[in-house]
């Protein structure tokens, strides 16, 4: 058995309706066993130290803001090699664009790297990641539970739509507003915390 690092990303986290789905999806993947699950804010150097071989992009430290500006749904999965490597294939390709219908990220991730879901790719890069974030997390067991909460809308056909005009500089105004707009409808967050997820949404289409 292989262990790998699962994470809610801030669009899976918070979309209720969206968390509840992708939890329904790993609890029916065979062969998977979720170990730990917690909700945990991840400093901004440990984003770094995880991505580090993203530095330098563009689009780096938008990622370590996404990825550490709220609590996230965050823990360890158990699972053989090959079923790990089949969990990966639901889980659809990195980009949305490329991702196929049919995947985890098709049905559900919005554009580029608001993709949902992160799960270790490997093996080796599962030791590597579960080593990296061990020390900062607490929990022994499932701690986190993805199903409180998840109902209400799921908007993901529309906010890809605004999110593509966005990217292209088309209608920018209109489109902010109703992203933020359907985004407020799909999560339960409010004040400082829904800022900071409109935020580090938005920043994605810059």
């Amino acid at each position: 058995m292989t262990q790998a690092l699962l994470i809610f990303k801030p669009d899976a986290s918070y979309r209720r309706a969206v968390r509840g789905r992708i939890w329904d999806w790993l609890q029916h993947q065979e062969g998977v066993e979720v170990t730990t699950l917690e909700w945990f804010q991840a400093p901004p150097s440990l984003v770094e130290s995880h991505y580090d071989f993203l530095r330098g992009r563009p689009f780096f430290p938008w990622l370590v803001d996404f990825m550490s500006a709220l609590p996230l749904v965050v823990g360890r999965i158990s699972a053989n090699p090959a079923t790990l490597e089949q969990l990966r294939f639901g889980l659809g390709e990195t980009r949305i664009h490329e991702s196929r219908p049919d995947s985890l990220r098709g049905k559900f991730g919005i554009f580029g790297g608001i993709n949902v879901l992160h799960v270790s790719d490997s093996p080796e890069s599962g030791e590597k990641e579960v080593a990296l974030w061990a020390p900062h997390l607490k929990a022994t067991g499932i701690e986190a539970n993805p199903s409180d909460g998840a109902t209400g809308p799921d908007h993901t056909y529309e906010l890809r739509s605004l999110a593509n005009l966005l990217s292209a500089g088309q209608h920018v105004a209109v489109a902010t507003l109703e992203i933020k707009r359907l985004l407020q409808e799909e999560t339960a967050l409010t004040g400082d915390q829904l800022t900071a997820f409109d935020r580090i949404m938005l920043g994605a289409f810059a």
